[in-house]
């Protein structure tokens, strides 16, 4: 069976059982996004090779008992930016100390606890998600967990795209912000 012609879901319950064409077609759909996403934010391309290649070693590691409660492309744009939040806050961190041994020790294995720690980021996305206007929250979905257009989007709902385009702007504006009070506190 062809993987191309198969949903994320799809794959996702293929790759739990433990099937290597699932995991390469989940890597050929999305890690040049992933990346293009990882080095615009980071400015360094080894960084954004780097983190892409974690997150992937960590999915495959995790295939068996992964649990996505949004879709995988949410899921994995999510990863890339929580990994990227990290790298960013480790080179600042490095920057402003200078210690040599705090440095070192940023390098020990916690995936345990970045495990967690995204659990509880996905969690308060979700909540933030949960809480938007109602209207407003349909046409999110639809972006983002369905892949819609905003073209799309207005046919689909029978609104205009200029409506569209305002709640998208509330939604992301909405979520931007409490999101950046949920990591202020959770960096804190």
């Amino acid at each position: 069976m062809s993987m191309l012609i198969l949903s994320d879901d799809e794959l996702l319950a293929l790759l739990g059982k433990g099937e290597k064409a699932a995991f390469t077609e989940i890597y050929n759909r999305y890690w040049k996004t992933m990346l293009s996403v990882a080095a615009n934010k980071t400015g360094d391309l080894d960084e954004a090779e780097e983190i892409v290649q974690d997150i992937f070693v960590s999915l495959w590691k995790r295939r068996s008992h992964l649990k996505i409660t949004s879709s995988l492309k949410n899921y994995l744009s999510v990863s890339v930016k929580y990994k990227v939040i990290k790298a960013l806050a480790r080179q600042n961190a490095h920057r402003n100390i200078g210690d040599q041994h705090t440095y070192d020790q940023s390098f020990i294995d916690d995936s345990t606890q970045e495990y967690l720690q995204f659990e509880e980021l996905q969690q308060q996305l979700a909540e933030l998600v949960a809480a938007l206007p109602e209207k407003c929250r349909l046409v999110y979905r639809l972006s983002r967990d369905s892949g819609y257009s905003q073209k799309e989007i207005a046919a689909e709902l029978g609104i205009s795209e200029k409506t569209v385009e305002a709640h998208l702007g509330k939604a992301i504006k909405s979520i931007r912000n409490g999101l950046n009070h949920f990591l202020l506190s959770f960096l804190l």
